[in-house]
């Protein structure tokens, strides 16, 4: 008898369950009730999913015309513009060193090789456009490469990132937006070189420093492209390790972020969106400088990603410099003539 009592009772609470299963009420339909074998209910929008790597090889990077809008400076041997080109509908504009035409003559070369210079993490309220490239570019630039470094979304003279909100749980979602959508605007931009007149589209490099080599890395991973790149300093970590590293340091003791990581994490799988899951896919040769005094990225961190690479058969060639720091400032006369040595080698 027991027995059948407490049969009954299961059963009449596992209908209960059912009850609130299939009866939900829905907000957004005032207040009515909501079946949830609807497939809103079980397929939550995903408005990230886009930016996942496979979805990135996937599509199409968009042409756009180059312009150089003004001159920022002129040098002996090469003039600073600021240009300007188109990132999926958003204008980018950047700092763009282009060699005097008698560079050209005197090379004997109908078109300028080109550096796409990546930088690292700045503050928006103290950046301005070449800030983090345009020493390295002005070398560059002396030596017969075109340079284009971008300023990204939100910095610069560019349009702002995406601030496509709809409910505050997305508001913290579209806080990593800006983060994923920096590699799409170096892939727009590589599209785009071949509509530059000085530039040859044939003969492209990435360089890369600290969050800079992140992207430039999801750049090669995302594309699969053998672009020869040089990465200072890089940010190796995967996602989203690479950004809780540094939450510590940001005013707001990085909570913000925090909360936008947690909730990414209950709708995606982070590894679609992480380059350390990816770097197999890399088939490009790299240049690697690390310093040992690195306050920002530890030198293991470093040594464990060039491993992991020759491990999988990849080009790398890494170097250490003691004593050096973030910048790499006591050997940035040297590792910028590497540099210049590995990008001709491959001309």
């Amino acid at each position: 008898m027991k027995k059948n009592w407490f049969l009954i009772l299961f059963a009449l609470l596992y209908l209960a369950l059912l009850g609130v299963l299939f009866f939900i009420p829905s907000q957004k339909s005032g207040g009515s009730l909501i079946s949830p074998l609807d497939s809103n209910f079980f397929n939550k929008p995903k408005p990230l999913e886009k930016y996942s790597f496979e979805s990135l090889r996937k599509r199409e990077y968009q042409e756009s015309e180059i312009k150089l809008e003004k001159v920022i400076k002129e040098e002996e041997k090469y003039t600073s513009w600021l240009f300007s080109f188109q990132s999926d509908g958003k204008k980018v504009t950047g700092m763009a060193n282009l060699p005097l035409r008698s560079a050209m003559q005197n090379s004997g070369q109908a078109k300028f090789p080109v550096v796409v210079m990546i930088r690292g993490y700045v503050d928006d309220q103290v950046y301005f456009t070449g800030l983090g490239t345009r020493k390295g570019a002005g070398v560059f630039a002396e030596n017969g490469f075109i340079t284009l470094a971008p300023d990204f979304l939100g910095f610069g003279g560019s349009d702002t990132s995406s601030v496509d909100i709809s409910s505050p749980r997305e508001t913290n979602l579209f806080i990593l937006e800006a983060r994923f959508e920096r590699p799409i605007t170096v892939l727009n931009l590589l599209a785009s070189i071949k509509n530059l007149p000085q530039a040859d589209p044939n003969k492209i490099f990435l360089w890369g420093h600290s969050n800079g080599g992140q992207i430039a890395l999801s750049v090669l991973e995302i594309s699969q492209k053998n672009i020869p790149t040089t990465l200072w300093a890089p940010v190796t970590k995967g996602f989203p390790e690479s950004v809780l590293q540094y939450i510590g340091e940001m005013d707001d003791q990085g909570l913000k972020v925090k909360k936008a990581v947690d909730d990414f994490l209950t709708l995606y799988d982070p590894k679609n969106y992480s380059i350390d899951n990816y770097f197999s896919d890399i088939k490009a040769s790299l240049q690697v400088h690390q310093g040992t005094a690195d306050e920002y990225i530890h030198t293991d961190w470093t040594d464990n990603f060039v491993q992991t690479l020759k491990d999988l058969g990849k080009n790398v060639t890494y170097y250490k410099y003691p004593r050096n720091d973030h910048n790499l400032s006591r050997d940035w006369d040297l590792i910028v003539q590497r540099d210049l040595e590995f990008f001709k080698k491959y001309l």
